[in-house]
């Protein structure tokens, strides 16, 4: 399967991941920890280089204490102000 080319979704992502990440506190290597993964792939996520599967979307909405659902909800908010930041200029 291909990954996804929907740039405006991976950057979302990319940018709760690392906004709520440094809003906890937490370092890379921290958060890497916390939810099992190596820190050179949480970089990539945070980067937007990398797309998190399913079950690591989880894993990472635990370790930024969140649900699954208000990570969604943070990123979805941040693709509709990207939205509207591009249509403003």
């Amino acid at each position: 399967m291909r990954p996804s080319r929907n740039v405006p979704l991976i950057q979302a992502f990319s940018a709760v991941l690392k906004a709520r990440r440094l809003a906890l506190g937490l370092t890379q290597e921290d958060l890497a920890g916390l939810v099992d993964l190596d820190r050179p792939y949480i970089t990539m996520l945070e980067a937007g280089r990398k797309q998190p599967t399913l079950s690591v979307l989880w894993r990472i909405a635990a370790g930024l204490e969140l649900s699954a659902g208000d990570l969604a909800a943070r990123i979805d908010e941040q693709v509709a102000l990207a939205s509207r930041l591009r249509s403003s200029s």
